[in-house]
């Protein structure tokens, strides 16, 4: 059956049909996320900001282990008859898929933050079109789409509503931005040394290592908010635009040290790169630019 369905998709497909996959694809993928989230938590709603990041590591974090867990191979690796496309973005196992569950946390929660329908309905075919592109692309089984859309709805269907209620309480958030962000930063520093060693399985683990390494920066970094800056998202437009801006700005470049790094040390680089990029954003960037980009309570 599943066979079946990846040879249906791959029968029908052409250079139109390759492009609008590829584009569909790209709005589950980490950077067009990342970029939306950043500018709802500093423009738009700290809470909500809170809360759709907070349901997003979680459901990335959980689908990274279960990748590890499972360690499933992709479609293409398995038939000669499926060609597979925009491989570079078909890391680690195949179940659950990765796209397919980060755009169904992030785009449920999205929803469910803002209550418009006509964002509804548009969230809901972004996180279809996610999950038929990456059949379409060859690189997901049918199941490990399924398994994304259950694993990511349902999470940010559980969590969003219990992350907005902590958000209000400064002091739970506070002991809980620590607590999770030094476990989460510890356990990922402990996968980057033993991949960087060769000690565990690197395809099974690099991306959950980032993850978690995401979310300790990340946690931290609201810790940090909570006890130093306290930002206000106010501004003029154009204040707001040249805000989002510099912060992605910081962004690419904590990204672009990638190249900086030496290949022997490419995983212990990757941890700090991604330690780092959830601590700008969520507290050392509204740090930075206090009273000049970020206005306070």
């Amino acid at each position: 059956m599943q066979e079946s369905i990846m040879l249906f998709f791959q029968n029908i497909g052409s250079p139109f049909l390759d492009s609008v996959a590829n584009l569909a694809s790209a709005v589950g993928e980490q950077t067009f996320v990342i970029a939306v989230m950043l500018y709802i938590l500093w423009n738009v709603d700290k809470n909500k900001g809170f809360s759709i990041c907070s349901s997003l590591l979680f459901s990335v974090t959980a689908m990274g282990t279960l990748k590890a867990i499972v360690r499933a191979p992709r479609p293409f690796q398995v038939l000669e008859s499926i060609d597979g496309k925009r491989l570079a973005t078909a890391t680690g196992y195949s179940f659950p898929s990765g796209h397919t569950t980060t755009a169904a946390s992030f785009y449920s929660s999205l929803a469910m933050a803002f209550k418009k329908r006509r964002l509804s309905i548009f969230c809901a075919i972004m996180i279809v079109l996610v999950g038929l592109s990456r059949l379409y692309l060859g690189v997901h089984w049918p199941i490990d789409v399924f398994g994304g859309l259950v694993l990511g709805i349902s999470i940010s269907l559980l969590a969003y509503r219990k992350f907005s209620i902590l958000y209000e309480d400064e002091n739970k958030r506070y002991r809980f931005s620590i607590v999770v962000g030094i476990v989460t930063l510890i356990v990922g520093a402990i996968m980057a040394t033993l991949l960087n060693l060769k000690q565990v399985d690197q395809v099974a683990f690099t991306d959950l290592m980032k993850a978690l390494s995401l979310a300790g920066g990340g946690y931290l970094g609201f810790a940090l908010e909570v006890k130093k800056v306290q930002y206000r998202i106010e501004g003029t437009l154009a204040k707001k635009i040249l805000r989002f801006f510099l912060g992605l700005v910081g962004v690419l470049l904590i990204m672009g040290l990638k190249a900086l790094i030496p290949e022997a040390a490419y995983y212990i680089g990757s941890f700090f790169r991604y330690a780092l990029l959830g601590f700008w954003a969520t507290g050392l960037y509204p740090l930075i630019g206090k009273n000049r980009l970020f206005d306070v309570q």
